[in-house]
């Protein structure tokens, strides 16, 4: 039996290694990713702009830093080195976010808020940094690191191999997407209880680590491959001396040449500018591409972010940076769905659905993707609580009382019934125009004269009294909704005496009558949460309503029946309404499109590219996408939409208007044959050696006749 047979078949032990280390670095990158976005908004109390920018300026550095991990690999340290040095800078990475994220470590006054954002927020940023150097630098260095681990004759088991690291990274991606919100979700903390960033961000950390130590251990059964230089440099050195020996020969007494690369023959071979050429045609085209993933790369920012601000009850509490799940689950089952149905049945139909065509349709269908998740904002805005604008007060009425009341604003502004133990909306005035407050309820009344701040609301609770009106003018010192999904919830005693109000045994005040605590965020529960009220001798309990996301109420304490306690709901701001599901048709447009574009897209790319230049192709992709994360940077940093709806509809028009560029310069293109090209060559160098062969046979018979 041949060495060749042996080795067909056999299947190397060193890639069991490879493949979980890749597991284990897409669970990392992944999970700390879907975090983030919410992390900068929430934790380091950026708005959504900023927060937008540093999440794609982040995703630009992992594209652009993989063009130094292959210069590095091949021309200086090797793949082998090149992954093990950067991941363990891309650990160190992960463990200084994690660190950056704990709260207690600057919170001296233990009141819940770090005292030095700015250690939080250095840390965190040295972290990213650190990472996306890891991260990217790896990036072309592991599969083809695993690539090397075969022999020529195994073809079909490096296929395979391939198909188990493309697995690992879709596992890796969706696990972690799906656990590490959990992790983030749970309360941590020694002095408050805060969202579980340290665990949500540890775990990712502690993986890249587990990573690390299985690709080490494999250490000895790697086929290592020296550097052998680097065909990048080799691509730009060729380029730049065409360029600078064009310059050179500018004045007309030079005759032109064919191509302009070809002003490089006098110092590169032929093959070599011919394959460069080749490699510049699709270079070209991937000039209106990075357009694609200035959206595509929005499902971790700003689809996010939409996310927030919608209902995620699907029996279960999806938290909002779940939903990016939807992309790699849709991945998974639409892949082999594309291929083995849809592509087919376009080909039973005779129509010609060529790669560029495919590349096309994917732009239209991401496009079209924002469309949907633009009527997706719309709907979240007829939901939003509008809030005072500058110069305006808002004002809602809470009757506590047993009598019906009227309450009239003066001077002559406004007069409003209340009925008793009900509420009504926010009412908004001009603040210089309001000056007091006439209460009448049963035969008494009472004026309140007001001095309110602008852009402020504030909660009138009153109730009638055999002998007055008692009341509480309250600001409540809410300007937005709650962040994330969570409730604001606040308790005000409409009893005669001082009541301890607890909720889940989490403290909430001692109140004396009529007083109000300040408003605590609370995440919803399926069960809801156990409110308790005491008051000497008396304790009273009840389970609360299921709050659901994004809502903020008044509960008052009215009495004890049975030691239930009797309570009632105010709402302030109503709970989200518009649900998550609705974002599945945004998600699975968007995936059709990654199917069309980011998959042929590939494809296309490495049988338009000669057999050596394959890495060349892969740079010019990976920067694509970095180009594209810096267009969502640009324009996040340079819009004045104040509408996300609008910004969405602008991205997908962008987005249409580069598909019809690409579309008219795609019907301009020539496919070529790479292999077809380096054999005619081949056949020219032998032509040439057969001809130097003869020329010295001829010399030698010569001189042997002399």
């Amino acid at each position: 039996q041949s060495p060749a047979s042996r080795s067909r078949g056999r299947f190397p032990l060193s890639i069991l290694f490879i493949v979980i280390n890749e597991f284990c670095e897409r669970f990392s990158y992944y999970g700390m990713k879907a975090l983030l976005t919410l992390y900068l908004t929430n934790f380091l109390r950026w708005e959504d702009n900023f927060a937008t920018i540093i999440y794609h300026t982040f995703a630009a550095l992992c594209y652009l830093t993989p063009i130094l991990g292959a210069i590095l690999a091949d021309s200086w340290l090797g793949k082998f080195k090149t992954i093990v040095y950067l991941s363990i800078i891309y650990a160190i990475g992960q463990a200084v976010l994690s660190v950056g994220s704990i709260n207690d470590l600057t919170d001296h006054d233990r009141n819940g808020t770090p005292d030095n954002i700015s250690l939080h927020i250095a840390l965190s940023m040295i972290g990213l940094i650190l990472i996306a150097l890891g991260t990217g630098g790896i990036k072309p260095c592991v599969s083809a690191f695993g690539g090397d681990q075969f022999g020529d004759d195994q073809e079909e088991e490096r296929a395979i191999f391939f198909s188990l690291f493309y697995l690992a990274i879709n596992c890796g991606s969706l696990i972690s997407t799906i656990i590490t919100p959990v992790l983030k979700a749970m309360e941590c903390g020694i002095h408050a209880k805060q969202q579980c960033y340290p665990l949500a961000f540890g775990i990712p950390a502690i993986l890249m680590a587990v990573s690390l130590v299985v690709f080490l251990i494999g250490s000895k059964m790697y086929k290592k491959v020296k550097p052998q230089g680097n065909v990048m440099l080799q691509v730009c050195k060729c380029v730049g001396f065409a360029i600078k020996n064009r310059f050179r020969h500018r004045s007309k007494e030079f005759p032109k040449r064919e191509h302009w690369l070809d002003w490089a023959s006098e110092k590169y071979d032929k093959q070599l500018i011919a394959q460069t050429k080749m490699v510049l045609k699709v270079l070209f085209l991937y000039i209106p591409l990075p357009m694609f993933w200035a959206l595509f790369d929005q499902q971790g920012s700003r689809w996010t972010l939409q996310a927030t601000t919608m209902n995620g009850d699907f029996g279960i509490r999806l938290q909002p940076d779940q939903m990016q799940t939807a992309n790699a689950i849709l991945i998974v089952i639409m892949v082999p769905v594309v291929n083995y149905l849809v592509y087919p049945l376009i080909k039973k139909c005779k129509i010609n659905f060529t790669p560029l065509k495919r590349i096309t349709v994917g732009m239209f269908f991401a496009s079209m993707a924002f469309v949907a998740a633009a009527l997706v904002q719309v709907q979240i805005d007829k939901t939003y609580p509008v809030f005072p604008a500058a110069g305006q007060t808002q004002i809602k009425l809470i009757n506590l009382g047993v009598a019906p009341a009227t309450v009239q604003f003066q001077p002559q502004l406004q007069s409003v019934d209340v009925s008793p133990n009900e509420g009504t909306d926010y009412m908004t005035f001009e603040t210089s125009k309001l000056q007091s407050l006439h209460i009448i309820s049963a035969s008494l009344n009472k004026t309140l004269p007001l001095e309110l701040q602008g852009r402020q609301r504030y909660t009138l609770a009153f109730k009638w009294n055999l002998l007055s009106i008692d009341s509480n003018l309250i600001l409540d010192n809410v300007t937005s909704k709650p962040e994330d999904g969570k409730n604001l919830i606040r308790f005000i005693n409409n009893l005669p005496f001082t009541v301890n109000v607890t909720m889940d045994y989490e403290g909430h005040g001692v109140l004396p009558p009529l007083s109000v605590s300040n408003y605590s965020a609370v995440k919803g529960q399926d069960l809801g949460y156990i409110i308790k009220a005491s008051w000497p001798p008396c304790s009273c309990i009840v389970r609360s309503k299921k709050f659901g996301f994004g809502s903020a109420y008044t509960i008052s304490v009215d009495g004890c029946t049975n030691y239930t306690l009797d309570i009632t709901y105010f709402e302030d701001i109503a709970p989200n309404t518009v649900h998550m599901a609705w974002q599945i048709p945004q998600y699975f447009l968007l995936t059709c499109g990654e199917i069309m574009f980011s998959v042929t897209g590939l494809e296309f790319s490495y049988s338009q590219a000669p057999s050596n230049m394959k890495s060349v192709l892969q740079a010019g992709w990976l920067l694509t996408v970095a180009v594209g994360n810096i267009i969502v940077i640009i324009v996040a940093g340079a819009s004045q939409i104040d509408k996300q709806w609008a910004e969405y509809v602008l991205f997908a028009a962008l987005l249409f208007v580069v598909c019809i560029i690409f579309a008219i310069m795609a019907s301009f293109y020539t496919y070529v044959d790479p292999n077809e090209i380096e054999a005619q060559f081949s056949e020219e160098e032998k032509k040439e050696d057969k001809k130097d062969q003869d020329d010295n046979e001829k010399e030698a018979e010569t001189d042997s006749r002399l």
